[in-house]
């Protein structure tokens, strides 16, 4: 079974690698005249236009993503192609109207390489801020990235929307933040309690764990420790793992024999690949088996097939939740398979259950705090994300700002469409919280069928 993976994980890697390598570099004659702002008038009560009014001809937006690097696995299947995917349907349409410009603008994308690296990251911001001059950057891929990420874009008065990544300690500095707008839902926000309140339900006592040992991994068993003694679950076994482990037959072996009801791997794809892979090898399927980020893809059920019937991870969404949702994933299937990357047989392999709607329904609001605020200057778009609700994918769609508006904020959480999938018979069905829910879950897991 290891094999198996190991040649599939590679061709996914080989498929993907160059998603963006054609955006690298795409357009760096970028303008840099400030605009005066929309609505300005001189003393005769005529509108004062943009200096570069005749000459601008796009919007231009920035970001350094992990093109290379173990990141890669992650960033090509989650927001990475969604970006894509809105620039693609913004251009189609003829742009984004600005009222300053009186005409609609086209986005320019240019995506820069940070092979998966912080350093390099957060040089590669900084140079599409002060050296290109972007009128907009998107986010990095990871948690720890967007950590670093975000102070940045706020010391340079830009826009920061969330991407790939869910950070609890970022969430305290949202205060000093007011640029930061956080999209997904992460360890706090709210899965981990939600996922707690299911073990109550489900009569769990006991939990075995192992965590990514970088800050997503940490946050994730820093929550979960204590969500689970308010519950009065107790954690028999939990480990961390690094990066690039491949092979955790002995944490599963240590989780296996501590007999635990649960077992939950926080880790990042292409670990999330090899843990269950390695499971069916051993034989380990426990009452409940969580892994996220990774078994959220629909790559993971073409990988594992029944093998998954009953697994968990994190989202959640799915064509049910709404109209809209189903739209979207059609819009998803449509641009993958233009690229070719429906390699198993299934146009949906690369359809991102957990952050995709997220990330989609985030780009919409972004799109119409633009025209809502007439210019793209970044202050006065931001006031406009802080106080104002959009229709989007998501539904009303708002951001819950610090207490004095003053701040950062979250994506609230009413407008979440899930927080905890399971697959069920090849689909991921959202199952908590039960508002949401598209089906009930199944419990206890069933066992792993015969090969």
């Amino acid at each position: 079974m290891s094999k198996k993976i190991l040649i599939i994980f590679s061709v996914v890697v080989l498929l993907v690698g160059g998603l963006f390598v054609a955006c690298d570099g795409e357009d760096d004659d970028v303008n840099g005249d400030d605009v005066n702002g929309n609505g300005v008038v001189n003393g005769n009560g005529e509108p004062i236009l943009p200096d570069d009014y005749d000459t601008r001809e796009s919007i231009v937006i920035g970001a350094a993503r992990p093109i290379s690097g173990p990141l890669n696995m992650i960033g090509d299947f989650a927001f990475g192609p969604v970006l894509n995917i809105w620039v693609d349907d913004v251009n189609a349409r003829g742009g984004i109207y600005v009222d300053e410009y009186d005409r609609s603008l086209p986005i320019d994308l240019i995506i820069y390489d940070d092979t998966s690296d912080m350093g390099t990251m957060t040089t590669l911001l900084e140079r599409l801020i002060l050296e290109d001059e972007v009128d907009f950057i998107m986010p990095p891929c990871s948690t720890a990235f967007l950590y670093a990420a975000g102070p940045i874009a706020n010391n340079y008065e830009y826009i920061f929307l969330g991407g790939e990544g869910g950070c609890t300690t970022l969430t305290a500095l949202l205060p000093d933040l007011p640029y930061t707008f956080g999209v997904l839902n992460y360890s706090d926000y709210n899965q981990i309690p939600v996922m707690a309140d299911l073990f109550v339900e489900w009569g769990v006592e006991t939990v075995a764990y192992i965590y990514i040992a970088d800050l997503h991994g940490i946050e994730y068993a820093h929550t979960s420790e204590a969500e689970f003694l308010q519950r009065g679950i107790q954690v028999v076994y939990s480990e961390g793992v690094l990066p690039t482990a491949l092979d955790l037959t002995p944490q599963l072996k240590a989780a296996r024999d501590s007999g635990a009801d649960a077992f939950c791997s926080y880790t990042y794809p292409p670990i999330s690949i090899f843990v269950y892979g390695q499971a069916i090898e051993l034989g380990y399927s426990p009452d409940v088996f969580v892994i996220g980020p990774g078994a959220n893809f629909q790559f993971y059920y073409d990988i594992f097939g029944p093998m998954t019937e009953g697994l968990i991870s994190f989202g959640a969404w799915n064509r049910q939740t709404s109209p809209e949702a189903d739209a979207f994933a059609d819009m998803t299937v449509a641009a993958l398979g233009d690229l070719g990357l429906a390699v198993y047989g299934d146009e949906e392999a690369f359809v991102d259950w957990w952050g995709g709607l997220f990330y989609w329904g985030a780009l919409q609001f972004f799109e119409q705090a633009i025209v809502e605020a007439g210019t793209l200057d970044q202050s006065v778009i931001r006031d406009v994300m802080a106080t104002s609700t959009f229709t989007t994918a998501l539904g009303p769609t708002w951001f819950d700002m610090t207490a004095d508006g003053a701040g950062g904020g979250l994506l609230a959480l009413e407008c979440h469409p899930g927080q905890l999938g399971q697959w069920q018979d090849g689909i991921f069905e959202v199952i908590g919280p039960a508002a949401n829910a598209t089906a009930p879950a199944i419990y206890p897991k069933p066992p792993f069928p015969a090969p």
